[in-house]
């Protein structure tokens, strides 16, 4: 606590963390979901095996990605924050999945408060007649939203966007850090008791932040980042929190004039466009519980430019930066007088250590002006590479294999697994991976 305003906080040591409050008034009633006063009595604990617990359904939304993504549905009562950059598709994922809920015979309710009521009807008609039947409100304030929730008692509730409501009883600006914080808590008030599922619709800042500032991501059950260039057609929706499911799970979808098209086989789509040429080849990634083929795509170009650039899309910079310095000293060719661009083929992106194989066999076969493997057919592979240059275990490679074995990819390059896989072909180390696909190139260029 402060009385006057600091920039940094002595406490932590952070910038721009303290939040502006007016001291409430002695006399006045306690807050909504406050302490109890002194004066009563203390509440008393109960052992959790006493605690009725309902067994409450999940909410469908209707939408197979999003309800994977979130672990089977949406849970009463919970909070979910669904964050992403503008035009990525929020609003339209959030009118599909309340009026598919709204024609299962579910009280819903849609907030705006960035668009007027004509704005939300004309996105409510690209999505069909579900969409157009759900009652929407454009409200900011904070309390008449609450005023609204208690009185309507909806089953499912989207708030687009957090960061637009704002709260008489707090200073500042809507979306600052002050006001974010005090609507997302009043909102959990409310919700929680009467058992609303509320979505709250937050966008990123420049640097990716979900909400602008991190303050919601411990108040709300549920985190997804939904992500993707609007170039491309491609969007995909991963969850960075779910208090009531995995969060490694990934969802793919398609924009299209209509809205959201779930993308139910998100490799064959990448991998229909993959090319047996220099440069590419297929990796088998693992996106939580779903194996995804995905194209890797690597230039390497002669420069004059010093340092030479580094260019990584749809994996980390620091990541590929590794892979060189791996590759240069382990049998594979000295990239520090070249320029080297590594791409995921369809604006997806790979995080897992399983793609560092396929992004060095990539730049390998580029630097030579050889395609990989002598099938005529992309090469297949996955594994962690290690810094010194041995091929590392990742998980799941029976799943991976049978995935590139189902659109006719294989042998897979991989290291050694725990058991027997078919199609599989293990590789110890990153130069035996690079002996294997030079004597591969020879075999084509001889037949």
């Amino acid at each position: 606590m402060s009385l006057s305003w600091t920039g940094r906080c002595p406490g932590c040591g952070e910038w721009n963390t303290l939040v502006e409050a007016r001291r409430r008034d002695s006399q006045a009633g306690p807050r909504r979901g406050s302490e109890r006063s002194p004066a009563g009595p203390s509440p008393r604990p109960v052992p959790l095996r006493d605690v009725e617990a309902p067994a409450a359904g999940r909410l469908l939304t209707g939408i197979g990605e999003l309800d994977r993504v979130l672990g089977g549905g949406i849970v009463p009562g919970s909070l979910v924050l669904l964050g992403g950059p503008p035009g990525i598709g929020k609003s339209t994922l959030t009118g599909m999945a309340v009026g598919n809920l709204g024609a299962a015979g579910r009280r819903v309710l849609y907030v705006s408060g960035e668009e007027s009521a004509a704005q939300v009807r004309l996105r409510a008609e690209r999505l069909g007649e579900p969409a157009l039947a759900v009652p929407a409100l454009v409200e900011t304030s904070v309390a008449a939203v609450l005023a609204t929730l208690e009185a309507e008692h909806p089953e499912a509730c989207v708030i687009d966007s957090i960061q637009t409501l704002h709260s008489d009883g707090m200073t500042g600006t809507p979306g600052s850090v002050g006001q974010v914080r005090e609507a997302a808590a009043a909102i959990m008030e409310v919700a929680k008791p009467l058992g609303i599922a509320v979505i709250l619709v937050g966008h990123v800042t420049k640097d990716g932040t979900v909400a602008g500032p991190r303050v919601l991501e411990h108040l709300v059950d549920c985190v997804l980042l939904f992500e993707g260039e609007r170039e491309r057609s491609f969007r995909t929706l991963r969850a960075l929190k779910n208090r009531f499911g995995a969060t490694s799970e990934v969802g793919v979808f398609e924009m299209r004039s209509g809205g959201l098209v779930e993308v139910a086989d998100p490799s064959a789509r990448f991998v229909g466009e993959a090319s047996d040429a220099a440069g590419s080849c297929v990796l088998c990634a693992m996106e939580g519980s779903r194996p995804l083929l995905v194209e890797v795509q690597a230039l390497v170009a002669p420069t004059e430019i010093v340092p030479p650039r580094r260019v990584a899309t749809g994996i980390d910079r620091n990541r590929l930066a590794m892979v060189i310095a791996v590759l240069a000293r382990h049998g594979g060719p000295s990239l520090a007088s070249a320029d080297v661009f590594a791409n995921l083929a369809g604006g997806v992106r790979v995080d897992e250590p399983g793609a560092d194989l396929a992004v060095a066999l990539a730049l390998a076969s580029a630097h030579r002006g050889e395609p990989l493997g002598a099938t005529g057919k992309p090469l297949a592979c996955f594994g962690e590479v290690g810094l010194t240059g041995e091929l590392r275990f990742v998980p799941h490679p029976e799943r991976r294999v049978a995935e590139a074995l189902k659109f006719g990819l294989g042998p897979v390059l991989a290291p050694r697994a725990g058991e027997r896989v078919e199609g599989l072909a293990p590789v110890p180390t990153l130069a035996d991976a690079l002996r294997r696909c030079r004597a591969g190139s020879r075999l084509r260029r001889a037949a």
